[in-house]
C-alpha cells in the first residue's frame, strides 16, 4: 500500500478533499532540481474538521468512484511551526526607535 504526505487544498466536494503531494526529481539530462506535484481527490472518513493547507497522510484504498483511491490515514503535526510561533520579536524602544530616522535628501 502506498502511503504519501501532501497538503490539503480544497474542500468542496462532500466527502472529499483534494490533496497536493509534492516531490523533488532532478532532470534527467541537466540536474537541476525540479518540484513536481499531484492533486489526488481523497476520501475524508473522521477527518471533516481539517483547515486548507493541513499537513496529511493519504493512504491507498480500493477505488471508491473513478478518481478517488485513497483515504486520509492521519494528520501531520509540524513541530517547527508550533515553535516558530511562541516566539517573539525584540521590540525597540525609546533611544534606540529615535536614533534610526530616515534623512531627506536636499536639492
Amino acid at each position: 500500500m502506498k502511503v504519501l504526505e501532501g497538503k490539503l487544498v480544497s474542500k468542496k466536494l462532500k466527502d472529499t478533499y483534494v490533496v497536493e503531494v509534492s516531490r523533488v526529481k532532478p532532470h534527467p539530462l541537466y540536474k537541476k532540481l525540479m518540484k513536481l506535484s499531484k492533486k489526488y481527490k481523497v476520501h475524508n472518513a473522521g477527518f471533516e474538521d481539517l483547515e486548507i493547507g493541513a499537513r496529511v497522510k493519504i493512504q491507498e484504498i480500493k477505488p471508491m468512484s473513478k478518481q478517488k483511491y485513497f483515504k486520509i490515514s492521519e494528520t501531520i503535526i509540524n513541530e517547527y511551526k508550533k515553535a516558530k510561533k511562541s516566539t517573539k520579536k525584540p521590540e525597540i524602544k525609546g533611544k534606540e526607535k529615535s536614533s534610526i530616522k530616515k534623512t531627506k535628501k536636499t536639492k
